[in-house]
């Protein structure tokens, strides 16, 4: 098994954050896994974007081209790396931030209102853990405890910012298997 992911969005979102939670989990998990990350000269405001790989075997290279899955936090970053997402893969997006997106009908779309999420929990720079939370009930490449502890490691004491950020993972979580159980009733 590998799988690469692209994550994307406005630099300030969290977006190599969230790649570098990914890849850390993934270690803890004994996976290989590279993390390879992007932004432009603004940083905060400008773009960003980060390559991330988890995989059962050596990884022969840290580029990814034609992701698995796609994570965006904003239009622009959809439009750049949408035509790349791989036929049969699955775009995740922020449906608060991304209101109208062009999509693709070989791929699986799965919409998080990541943004209004963090907000109802009191940290809007939280959306970016919210997706986080998304992509591992979606995909189930990773497991919510070595999530945490990739977390907790990364934030060292600062144990309000880890506690928010679980909750948020939380709620990714939660939204995800709330569409799935209301999918699967509709189509009783």
């Amino acid at each position: 098994m590998e799988k690469g992911i692209i994550i994307a969005g406005f630099g300030g979102q969290g977006i190599l954050f969230l790649g570098r939670i990914l890849a850390y989990a993934g270690m803890l998990e004994n996976r290989e896994v590279t993390w390879f990350p992007s932004y432009g000269g603004e940083m905060r405001g400008g773009t960003a974007n980060c390559t991330v790989i988890i995989s059962d075997e050596l990884i022969a290279s840290p580029i990814v081209r034609n992701p698995d899955i796609l994570i965006v936090m904003n239009d622009e970053s959809l439009r750049k790396f949408l035509p790349r997402l791989r036929q049969k893969g699955v775009l995740i997006l922020d449906s608060s931030l991304v209101k109208n997106p062009a999509l693709r009908t070989d791929i699986e779309v799965v919409r998080v209102p990541a943004t209004e999420i963090s907000n109802t929990i009191g940290n809007t720079k939280s959306a970016n853990m919210v997706l986080l939370g998304a992509f591992i009930a979606k995909t189930n490449l990773l497991k919510k405890e070595s999530t945490f502890e990739a977390l907790e490691n990364s934030m060292g004491q600062r144990k309000k910012g880890i506690e928010i950020n679980k909750k948020a993972i939380m709620e990714g979580i939660r939204f995800f298997e709330i569409q799935i159980s209301k999918s699967k009733c509709q189509n009783i």
